[in-house]
């Protein structure tokens, strides 16, 4: 079937307006929305044929970009620092074990070699983060759990992109040295590591520092950011995707101008992304061959969910103070998503004999885990008690600009529990003059402050304030009442010192 540009248009119109209504019914299910952009490119493969891997692939590198750099600049530090040791053990050892028990059911099951066999553990070993970040971002899990799975699938890929590529070399060259891919593997990590940091640090002084014509280009310049940071990581060898998020990572817990609008136009750019990569991949796959594989599909999907999955998140977490539930609860969530099926691509590109196998079989692991997983998810959390209700939303908000080109900004605070300025009105807090708190938040009312509005802990205030306050300001707002010792009259002595 061919398509004019206009067909073509209103289809991809069609596309997203249905993404963006079934959203939140899938949200509510905890089934990703987007396992169903996949089935709409598998129906449209009946009309459309497309057997493009490269492009597939592209676009989907193009996509993880966006979604890791979404996620990553959404994360808080403070909630993933506390598990940033098990989240590495996670995604380095707890893939690899993975990869091998999934590789030594697989070679009996699809009857292939033992090489071909681990190649498939290795395309499926990781979990992915659009995926979790899909799901887990509408519940209120035990926050805990919920870091531990993101930072997990924000940066396991680079493991399971380093095992498939190197598995592919060696199928197709089997005297390489092993050895050569040790040093590999830790240059790709150590220097992703190292350049998203670098990377991060320099954006958020260049987005911070520069002082565009208009507001709208603030979103685009950060973007771009993250593009560059793939692009010189990748050019050097390293890993790029890992880069990106460490890069996102530092850019979401740092003062930033137009944080609102950077975060909220590759949020909606993310969704838009997600749909595009998930049909793109659908078109590749037909219903008959997946028909074919369904057995071995069920079969894998199953012992992947119930036996390696398992066995690599109780063995890399055998020193960590995670409960056995906790345990379960993680080895659940990993999602499989994009990722494996954009790794499934590998093969194909590399000629490999048994890679359309490969590839609808992982395919099929996916559907299955996506549909399984992320619909049970929820429920399973709420058995374990690990549940916290419904999920904390701010009744109102206020759209936070800069002002033009002055050097003024809107920010949003939230007091912290047992914040130091809690029970205390405004007339008494020290701030200077230019410092102006212009709205208070309180659950489900928005109070105008006055000079004997009091506020409290929990509290979300919007403060205009100038650029290079920006960070004392949001300091003195988050101390809390063990790190502050002074009574306020005091403090109005030394504003000097504070401002």
């Amino acid at each position: 079937m061919s398509f004019t540009i206009d067909n073509l248009i209103f289809l991809l119109s069609i596309l997203l307006v249905t993404g963006v209504l079934t959203a939140k019914f899938s949200s509510r299910l905890g089934l990703p929305s987007l396992v169903l952009f996949i089935i709409v490119g598998m129906i449209l493969s009946h009309y459309v044929y497309f057997d493009n891997a490269l492009l597939a692939q592209g676009v989907g590198v193009i996509a993880l970009i966006i979604i890791l750099f979404d996620g990553g600049i959404q994360t808080k530090w403070t909630d993933v620092k506390s598990v940033v040791r098990p989240s590495i053990s996670l995604a380095t050892l707890g893939v690899l074990i993975t990869t091998v028990v999934t590789g030594v059911l697989a070679k009996y099951i699809l009857d292939v070699t033992w090489l071909e066999g681990l190649l498939f553990g290795a395309i499926v070993g990781s979990t992915d983060a659009a995926a979790v970040f899909s799901v887990l971002g509408s519940k209120n899990i035990r926050q805990k759990l919920t870091s531990t799975l993101e930072a997990e699938s924000g940066s396991n890929d680079p493991m399971a992109i380093f095992l498939t590529v190197s598995i592919i070399e060696l199928i197709q060259a089997p005297e390489s040295p092993i050895f050569t891919l040790f040093l590999d593997f830790f240059w790709q990590m150590g220097m992703g590591l190292l350049m998203g940091l670098v990377l991060g640090k320099a954006s958020v002084w260049i987005i911070n520092r520069i002082n565009l014509d208009s507001s709208g280009l603030y979103p685009v310049l950060s973007l771009a950011l993250a593009a560059l940071t793939y692009g010189v990581t990748a050019f050097i060898g390293a890993s790029g995707l890992l880069a990106v998020y460490i890069m996102a990572v530092i850019i979401g817990n740092s003062h930033l101008t137009y944080r609102h609008a950077i975060v909220r136009f590759n949020e909606g750019f993310a969704w838009m992304m997600q749909i595009l990569m998930f049909i793109i991949l659908g078109l590749l796959v037909f219903p008959k061959e997946l028909i074919e594989v369904t057995w071995q599909g069920i079969l894998l999907s199953f012992l992947l969910m119930l036996v390696a999955r398992p066995l690599g998140v109780f063995i890399s977490m055998l020193f960590t103070k995670y409960t056995m539930k906790e345990q379960l609860f993680i080895s659940w969530g990993g999602l499989k998503g994009a990722v494996p099926i954009v790794l499934a691509t590998y093969p194909m590109m590399a000629g490999l004999e048994n890679s359309t196998l490969i590839f609808n079989v992982v395919f099929f692991v996916v559907l299955t885990s996506a549909l399984l997983q992320g619909a049970t998810i929820s429920p399973l959390a709420n058995y374990l008690n690990f549940s916290d209700g419904e999920k904390e939303v701010v009744p109102h908000s206020l759209e936070l600009v800069s002002m033009g080109k002055t050097n003024n900004e809107m920010i949003e605070l939230k007091l912290v529990p047992d914040a130091a300025i809690s029970g205390k009105s405004l007339e008494e807090l020290p701030l200077p003059e230019d410092v102006l708190i212009t709205a208070v938040i309180r659950e489900e009312k928005l109070i105008t402050p006055r000079g004997n509005t009091k506020i409290f802990s929990g509290d979300t205030l919007y403060v205009l304030v100038s650029k290079k306050k920006r960070e004392r300001v949001t300091e003195y707002f988050q101390k809390k009442k063990t790190s502050l010792e002074e009574d306020v009259s005091t403090l109005k002595k030394q504003r000097h010192l504070l401002f």
